[in-house]
C-alpha cells in the first residue's frame, strides 16, 4: 500500500483490473446486489433506523436524523454559479429526512426583506452497499437544489430555505461573479485547495472508530490534537475569497479511491479483495463542516480519485450529480467539467480521471470528448480580449514530485500541448498531499528560475502549475532526499534527480526534474489575488499556511490588448 491508503492493493487480478472501468464496476455491485437482495423493510431498518439510533450531537440534525417521524428539516447549505456565472447561482441543501410530499422553498431576493420564492427539486440519493460482515448496509438521503437565473452582476442576493410545514433557517447572503467587462473589473480575491475530508467522526452507522472515515489518522510526526482541516478551513474563511475551488477528493466517503465495487467495512473489519471501502453518510459530516464557507461563498468542485464513488451510475458520479450542482455546460459524458468566467479570468474545472495513467478505472470514459472540448474552451476563452488569465483546476498532477503518486502522464499527453498552445497562465492540482510549485513550464522543460516573489509572464514564460493536496488529509513525503524549500528554508538546489511519471502501461517511469521550484511538507492553501488593469493585468498567488503565515508569492502579469 503506498500513499497513506490511496492506492491499496485491493486483490483485484491485475488483468481483471486493466479491463474493468468504474461503470463496469458499477454493474458487477448490482449483479452482488442481485445476489444479496434486501426487502424494503429491511431498508429502512438500514437507514432510518439507523440513523435514528446515532448519537446526540450528529450536527446539524439531532439525535433522530432520517427518521420518518423527525421533524423535517434543512441543513448543510452550499451555494454556487450555473454557467453564466455573473447572473446565475445554484444553491443546495440537504433534509434531515425524506420530505414524503411536504415542500420544500427558497426564498430569495436582493435585500434581506427577500420578495421572491422558488419551489426546490428533492433529489432522492439511494445507497445499498455490501458490508463486509456479510449483509448489506442501506442509506437514502436527501437533496434539495434551486437554480436562481437573471441576476445583476456583481451583486449581493440573499436567500433563505424554507419548509411546507414551517421549519426556517436564518437569511443568508451571496454574490454573483463579476461581468466579464472591461468597464466593470475591480480587483478580487479566490483561494483553492484539495484532498479535504472532514476531521470528524460520521456517526453512522453507529460504532465507528476516529479514523475509519475521516482525517483523524497520523502519522508519528503529526500532532493527533491538531484539526489540521479545519485550521486550513478557518484560513479560507479568513481570507474571505469570491469563490473557492476544490480540485477534487472531496469528502473521502472512499479512503481507498480505486474506483473498485464499495463495501461498508465497520470499525476492526477487513477490506475484502477488489472492493473499495465506502460509507455514503461521510458526506452528511463534510457537507456540514464547509457550510458556514460554503452557504456563503460559492465552492466550485472538480472530482478525483476518492471521487469515483462506484455505488452509483454515470461513472460513479450519481451520488454527486444528487448532492452538488455543477454548471453542466462541459461536455455532456462529463458531469464535474464545466467553465465559469469571473471578472478577468476565466476558469476550467477538468475531470483527470478521464485521462489518468496511473488510476484507471474511469480512464477514457468521455471517449476523447473532454479533451476535444478543453481544446474548444480554452481557444474560445484566449480570444476573448476581455479575459486575461486562465486557470486550469484538476486532480491528478501533470507535474509533481511527491512520491505517492509524482507525476501522470495521462495528464501530461492529454492537456499539456494544449494548455501551452492557448498559453493557460496557472495550473492547479492536487492529489499528493503536499504543497509544491513549478516554475514556468513550456514543452515539458522550465523556461526560468521563478523563486520566491518572483514575477512571471505567462505569454512568454509558459504556464505554472501548483500541486496543493494539502488541504487535511495525512502528509505525504517527497523523493528520498529531497528537501523541501519555501520562504526563509531555501535551498541551493532544487533539481530532483529521482522522480517518476506514469506512463500509459503502468508503468512508474523515472526522470530528472529541474522543474519543482518550491516544496512545503505542511497543510496550506493558497490565495489568488486579481489586479485587473487598463495597461497591464496582475494575479498574486500566495501560499499560507494552516495559521495564516504565508510562505510562497509569484506575481503572473500580463499586458491588456488595447482596442484600435
Amino acid at each position: 500500500m503506498t500513499g497513506a491508503g490511496d492506492i491499496p492493493d485491493t486483490g483485484v487480478p491485475a488483468a481483471l483490473a486493466a479491463e474493468m472501468s468504474i461503470a463496469e464496476q458499477y454493474e458487477w455491485h448490482q449483479r452482488y446486489l442481485r445476489r444479496h437482495p434486501v426487502s424494503r423493510r429491511n431498508f429502512l431498518r438500514g437507514s432510518a433506523a439507523l440513523a435514528a439510533v446515532g448519537a446526540v450531537g450528529m450536527s446539524p440534525f439531532g439525535r433522530r436524523a432520517y427518521a420518518q417521524d423527525a421533524p423535517l428539516a434543512v441543513a448543510n447549505r452550499r451555494v454556487g454559479y450555473g454557467s453564466d456565472a455573473s447572473s446565475q447561482l445554484r444553491l443546495s441543501a440537504q433534509l434531515s429526512r425524506s420530505p414524503a410530499g411536504t415542500k420544500v422553498f427558497v426564498d430569495h431576493g436582493p435585500t434581506p426583506s427577500l420578495g421572491a420564492t422558488l419551489e426546490a427539486e428533492v433529489r432522492n440519493l439511494v445507497t445499498q452497499i455490501p458490508d463486509s460482515s456479510g449483509g448489506v448496509l442501506a442509506a437514502e438521503q436527501f437533496y434539495v437544489h434551486a437554480p436562481v437565473d437573471g441576476l445583476a452582476g456583481h451583486s449581493r442576493h440573499f436567500y433563505r430555505w424554507r419548509t411546507e410545514d414551517g421549519f426556517v433557517t436564518d437569511i443568508r447572503s451571496t454574490s454573483t461573479a463579476m461581468p466579464n467587462a472591461r468597464n466593470a473589473l475591480s480587483p478580487f480575491r479566490f483561494t483553492m485547495m484539495g484532498d479535504q475530508g472532514t476531521d470528524t467522526t460520521p456517526l453512522l452507522p453507529p460504532g465507528l472508530a476516529r479514523g475509519d472515515y475521516d482525517d483523524s489518522y497520523y502519522k508519528p510526526d503529526n500532532d493527533p490534537t491538531v484539526s489540521h482541516t479545519e485550521n486550513v478551513l478557518n484560513q479560507i474563511g479568513a481570507a474571505r475569497p469570491e469563490f473557492h475551488v476544490l480540485a477534487g477528493d472531496i469528502a473521502y466517503a472512499d479512503p481507498s479511491g480505486m474506483g473498485e465495487p464499495p463495501t461498508f467495512v465497520p470499525s476492526g473489519g477487513t477490506l475484502p479483495s477488489g472492493f473499495d471501502k465506502f460509507n455514503p453518510y461521510v458526506w452528511d459530516v463534510y457537507l456540514n463542516s464547509i457550510e458556514r464557507s460554503a452557504s456563503t461563498t460559492p465552492w466550485m468542485f472538480a472530482t478525483g480519485n476518492h471521487d469515483m464513488e462506484a455505488a452509483y451510475p454515470v461513472h460513479g458520479y450519481g451520488g454527486h450529480l444528487a448532492r452538488l450542482d455543477f454548471p453542466g455546460n462541459g461536455p455532456a459524458a462529463c458531469p464535474s467539467v464545466y467553465s465559469f468566467v469571473y471578472g478577468n479570468v476565466a476558469v476550467l474545472s477538468l475531470d483527470a480521471n478521464d485521462v489518468s495513467y496511473e488510476i484507471t478505472a474511469n480512464t477514457g470514459y468521455s471517449g476523447g470528448s473532454q479533451t476535444d472540448w478543453v481544446a474548444s474552451t480554452l481557444a474560445d476563452h484566449r480570444a476573448n480580449p476581455n479575459i486575461d488569465f486562465i486557470v486550469c483546476f484538476f486532480h491528478h498532477c501533470a507535474y509533481s514530485t511527491v512520491q505517492a503518486h509524482a507525476s501522470d502522464g495521462g495528464v501530461r499527453d492529454a492537456w499539456a500541448e494544449l494548455f501551452d498552445r492557448y498559453r493557460v497562465d496557472l495550473v492547479l492540482q492536487a492529489h499528493n498531499h503536499a504543497f509544491e510549485r513549478s516554475d514556468p513550464i513550456r514543452g515539458g522543460a522550465p523556461t526560468k528560475v521563478a523563486g520566491d516573489h518572483a514575477t512571471v509572464y505567462p505569454d512568454t514564460d509558459g504556464t505554472v502549475y501548483y500541486t496543493v493536496g494539502s488541504a487535511g488529509r495525512p502528509r505525504y513525503t517527497f523523493q528520498p532526499g529531497e528537501q523541501e524549500s519555501y520562504r526563509g528554508h531555501e535551498v541551493p538546489d532544487t533539481v530532483v534527480p529521482n522522480s517518476y511519471v506514469w506512463t500509459s502501461d503502468g508503468v512508474q517511469q523515472r526522470e530528472a526534474v529541474a522543474w519543482s521550484r518550491v516544496r512545503f511538507l505542511n497543510y496550506a492553501f493558497i490565495r489568488v489575488d486579481v489586479r485587473p488593469g487598463v495597461f497591464v493585468s496582475e494575479m498574486d498567488v500566495v501560499a499560507v499556511d494552516e495559521y495564516g503565515r504565508e510562505f510562497d508569492t509569484v506575481t503572473f502579469r500580463r499586458p491588456v490588448p488595447q482596442s484600435r
